[in-house]
């Protein structure tokens, strides 16, 4: 990975939503707004800061760029790109990292 970019893998449960009442919500049914996506680290380049492998992260699936590496599909985005970070490595107490 070069300068600020991370490669991640979309999460597999990110298709069918269930809504409180129990409807099942599908993956390609057409959402009000923007819809934000999580996904998990599997590489970064070394001026990624806030961002380690292992790590889910919150981007918009709009600003993506696809890529496939030994048949597996991956995203590669910069890091500014990403919302938010959900890491073990924080801790309980920590309130989370601003990128």
């Amino acid at each position: 990975m070069l300068h600020d970019r991370i490669l991640v893998e979309i999460d597999r449960d990110a298709g069918e939503r269930r809504s409180s009442g129990g409807i099942v919500i599908p993956a390609t049914a057409a959402m009000g707004g923007r819809r934000l996506a999580w996904a998990r680290v599997t590489a970064v380049g070394p001026n990624a800061r806030s961002v380690e492998p292992g790590d889910r992260v919150l981007f918009d699936p709009e600003e993506k760029a696809e890529v496939e590496v030994q048949g597996e599909l991956y995203v590669v985005l910069r890091e500014k790109d990403v919302h938010a970070v959900a890491a073990d490595r924080l801790g309980e107490a920590e309130t989370g990292l601003y990128l």
